[in-house]
């Protein structure tokens, strides 16, 4: 028995060989799979919306560390598990214990480590079906890249703030 997402993968795939086209919009999915029959997903609550928008705007607020003047994220999320419900928690980097800000932060770079094998594993897939093209390399390696960043001059938009 297929998952959900199987069956949405197998619409994908579907409306690809019918339509021939090989970049698409995933607006014209949706449509073509309600127009197969497909139920559309019942509408967020107007509190699960404005959850939604409150944790955007959380995770998008920066500060200015005063001593090196790099910016930080404000406010991070870190979530628990209790037996079979998860729930995301929200905390100040700067209030919070070591141990919330410790699990956070790992949790982030696990959702990194998750991006580096995949990324890895999809250029490895491209260079195996195209051998005789040149190679795409992906450097994993981010130290480099890190310092680089931390050390550029800043952007217009950081000047600004």
């Amino acid at each position: 028995m297929q998952t959900k997402a199987q069956q949405r993968q197998a619409i994908i795939r579907r409306y690809c060989e019918e339509t021939g086209k090989q970049s698409w919009d995933m607006h014209e999915v949706a449509e073509y799979a309600i127009k197969l029959g497909m139920k559309p997903p019942t509408p967020k609550t107007p509190v699960a919306l404005l959850a939604e928008l409150f944790s955007q705007s959380a995770r998008e607020e920066t500060g200015k560390d005063e001593v090196t003047g790099r910016p930080y994220r404000v406010n991070f999320a870190v979530t628990e598990r209790s037996g079979t419900e998860q729930m995301t928690l929200w905390h100040t980097l700067d209030n919070a214990p070591r141990y919330i800000a410790h699990k956070g932060l790992m949790q982030r770079r696990e959702q990194m480590v998750g991006d580096a094998l995949s990324l890895s594993d999809d250029a490895m897939r491209w260079n195996r079906l195209h051998p005789h093209d040149e190679q795409i390399q992906i450097p994993l390696d981010l130290e480099f890249d890190v310092m680089l960043r931390r050390h550029a001059p800043p952007d217009d938009e950081e000047m600004a703030a």
